[in-house]
C-alpha cells in the first residue's frame, strides 16, 4: 500500500514538474516576442517575427525546437486581443499584450504600448488605450 501511494506522489511530482517546465518555456517564448516586436512599434510581419527569434537564439547558443513557431505562434494568440470582425480569438482586455494592427495587410503582429514591458518587469499592466478598447462608447441619443 504505501509503495503504491508513493508511486502516486513521485507521478505527481513528474506532472508538475513538467507543468512547471512547460509554463518556464512558454514565458520565455513570450518574454522573446514582446522583446521583438517592442523594436517594432508598427508592428512587425509574422514571418519577420520568427527570423528575428530565430536569430537571437541562434546568436546565443540557445536551443531551437523543431516546434518552435508553434509555440511562438500560440504565445501571440493566447494574449492577443480579440478583433473587432470576430475572425480571430483572443484573449481579455485585462490580460492582452498583443494585437493585430488594422490599417496593415497581411499576417503583422503588434505589441500594445507599455503593456509588454510592463509584462517583462512584472507590474501591473496599463489600461488598454482607447483605440484598441472594445468598450463602446455611450450614446448621445
Amino acid at each position: 500500500m504505501a509503495l503504491e501511494q508513493n508511486a502516486f506522489r513521485f507521478e505527481g511530482q513528474l506532472d508538475s514538474g513538467q507543468a512547471s517546465r512547460q509554463t518556464r518555456e512558454s514565458n520565455s517564448v513570450l518574454a522573446e516576442l514582446i522583446e521583438v516586436l517592442s523594436h517594432h512599434p508598427g508592428g512587425l510581419r509574422r514571418w519577420s517575427v520568427m527570423r528575428a527569434i530565430r536569430r537571437e537564439r541562434e546568436q546565443s547558443s540557445r536551443d531551437i525546437p523543431q516546434k518552435l513557431e508553434d509555440e511562438v505562434e500560440r504565445a501571440f494568440r493566447r494574449f492577443c486581443i480579440d478583433q473587432l470582425d470576430g475572425k480571430t480569438r483572443g484573449c481579455s482586455e485585462d490580460t492582452a499584450l498583443f494585437y493585430r494592427p488594422q490599417e496593415k495587410a497581411g499576417e503583422v503582429w503588434a505589441v500594445i504600448a507599455g503593456r509588454g514591458e510592463a509584462w517583462l518587469r512584472g507590474d501591473r499592466l496599463p489600461p488598454l488605450p482607447q483605440a484598441l478598447s472594445r468598450a463602446k462608447e455611450p450614446s448621445t441619443g
